[in-house]
């Protein structure tokens, strides 16, 4: 292999590379490709998931406390009731006693 042959074959062996080296750099620029429209969309899908999570988080504290209420408002009336359905209960006993009284008095 003379000289002018060893130019030619190096000068094509580097043509190839630069060639595989811009096409691999097209390729890679053409998959990864991301323009500032997308990183807008991005941002602005970011910042709406962000505002969803707080909103999510807020209605779950409000439904907590909510819950928090009406078990305690459960408790008071069931707490009422129970004392109502015993003065009921007493008052019914009074009842049957009195009648039981009245009738011996108009028996007696």
């Amino acid at each position: 292999m003379n000289r002018t042959e060893f130019i030619l074959t190096t000068t094509l062996v580097l043509f190839v590379a630069f060639l595989l080296g811009w096409f691999a750099s097209w390729l890679i620029h053409r998959i990864a490709r991301v323009t500032q429209s997308d990183m807008d969309e991005l941002d602005k899908m970011a910042k709406e998931l962000h505002e969803a999570e707080e909103t999510r988080d807020q209605a779950i504290t409000y439904l907590q406390q909510r819950e928090a209420e009406l078990t305690n408002q459960l408790t008071q009336t069931e707490a009422e009731l129970r004392a109502a359905m015993d003065g009921l209960r007493e008052a019914r006993h009074e009842a049957e006693e009195l009648r039981a009284h009245i009738e011996r008095i108009n028996a007696g």
